[in-house]
């Protein structure tokens, strides 16, 4: 078990942060669904509000949870509790603890069919992965979506046990200028 005097691991630098922290904020999502949505609401138009909303909201809030953490140093429950023992403040910790793991299921599902169709592309099957009916019948055969499933999860798990510096900042250094 860890004591108090154990350091934390920490980001070599704020390259490696700053990386990181655009690498969460981006996310599968606005990788899988952008292009759609951006070519179904008016391409232009919303992409000129989607810019304005990640600079207004997403830097204000990226920068709350960075301030708030920092200054804790404790868990999200353990963040909010510090400035109030109000039911707002322990509800809003366990949201910001139990959302992400909402969102896990959703992510690594993605992140299978990412890393299927990042196989099929390496392995040259380019044209068959275009084809009409494909992304259907991956999705249809339950055993292959859950084998890519389970092939992200342990993907993800591998750089989170490399820990900050070896793990989620190297990953973030090579795949964020890949984006």
């Amino acid at each position: 078990m860890k004591t108090q005097n154990e350091k934390r691991s920490t980001f070599s630098g704020k390259i490696g942060f700053v990386l990181s922290a655009a690498g969460a904020s981006v996310g599968l999502g606005n990788i899988w669904r952008f292009p759609y949505l951006a070519a179904k609401y008016g391409g232009g138009i919303f992409l000129l509000i989607y810019i304005i909303l990640a600079l207004t909201f997403g830097y204000t809030m990226i920068m709350a949870e960075t301030s708030i953490g920092r200054m804790t140093k404790k868990s999200p429950v353990g963040a909010f509790s510090f400035f109030g023992k109000t039911a707002p403040f322990k509800i809003g910790g366990w949201l910001n603890a139990v959302i992400p793991m909402l969102i896990v299921p959703y992510y690594s599902t993605i992140g299978g069919w990412v890393i299927k169709y990042l196989v099929a592309y390496l392995s040259g099957k380019v044209q068959v992965v275009a084809e009409d009916g494909y992304f259907s019948a991956f999705i249809s055969d339950s055993w292959q979506a859950e084998l890519w499933f389970i092939v992200f999860a342990a993907l993800v798990f591998i750089i989170i046990l490399g820990g900050v510096k070896n793990g989620v900042e190297l990953m973030s250094r090579i795949m964020m200028p890949i984006l």
